[in-house]
C-alpha cells in the first residue's frame, strides 16, 4: 500500500505485507480550530498537541500586538496610534482595535491565551468597541456565544473568573 489515506471511521488495524513491511491503519479526523488543523481521535476527543507543535493563534498574536503597541505609547516611543500605524505599515483602525484588546477582563485574556474560546468567536467580535466594564464584556461574550453556558457555569468556556 502506497500513500496516505485518511479514514474518518473504522477500527485500527495492522496489516503485514509479504516483504516484511507493516501498514498501520488508524481512523482520525481533522478539524479546524482557530485557523489550524487539529486531529480528533476516534472517540471524538481532540488529541493533546505537544507544546513544541503549537503555534500562536490569531487572537493570541493580536493580544500581544495590542500590548506591545500600548507599551510603545506609554514609553513615549510613539506619540499616537497613527504614528504606530505608519511605523508598522498597517491601518489606523487596525492598531486601534488591537490596543482595545488590552482592556479585556482577565478571564477573557486567560481564555484567549489558553485557546478555549469557541471557534465561531472572531477577533472582530472581541476587538471592535469592547465595553469598558468587565461584566459588560462577559455579557457581550454571552450574547455572541448564543447565550450558552456550560455545566461548570463558565461563560462560553472561558477560564474561571478571578475575584
Amino acid at each position: 500500500m502506497n500513500g496516505v489515506r485518511i479514514l474518518k471511521a473504522g477500527t485500527p488495524e495492522v496489516v503485514h505485507a509479504s516483504d516484511g513491511r507493516l501498514t498501520l491503519s488508524v481512523p482520525i479526523q481533522f478539524k479546524r480550530r482557530s485557523g489550524r488543523k487539529q486531529i480528533t481521535l476516534p472517540s471524538g476527543e481532540p488529541a493533546v498537541p505537544r507544546p513544541w507543535d503549537t503555534a500562536a493563534t490569531a487572537l493570541q498574536l493580536a493580544l500581544a500586538r495590542g500590548h506591545r503597541w500600548l507599551a510603545m505609547l506609554e514609553s513615549g516611543e510613539a506619540k499616537s496610534l497613527r504614528e504606530i500605524a505608519s511605523m508598522e505599515g498597517v491601518d489606523n483602525s487596525y492598531v486601534s482595535r488591537m490596543v482595545n484588546l488590552t482592556t479585556l477582563g482577565p478571564d477573557i485574556v486567560a481564555a484567549i491565551l489558553h485557546n478555549t474560546l469557541p471557534d465561531h468567536l472572531t477577533l472582530f467580535d472581541i476587538a471592535v468597541d469592547p465595553p469598558a466594564l468587565w461584566e459588560d464584556q462577559r455579557a457581550r461574550m454571552l450574547s455572541v456565544c448564543g447565550g450558552v453556558e456550560d455545566a461548570a457555569g463558565a461563560l462560553c468556556r472561558l477560564a474561571p473568573r478571578q475575584r
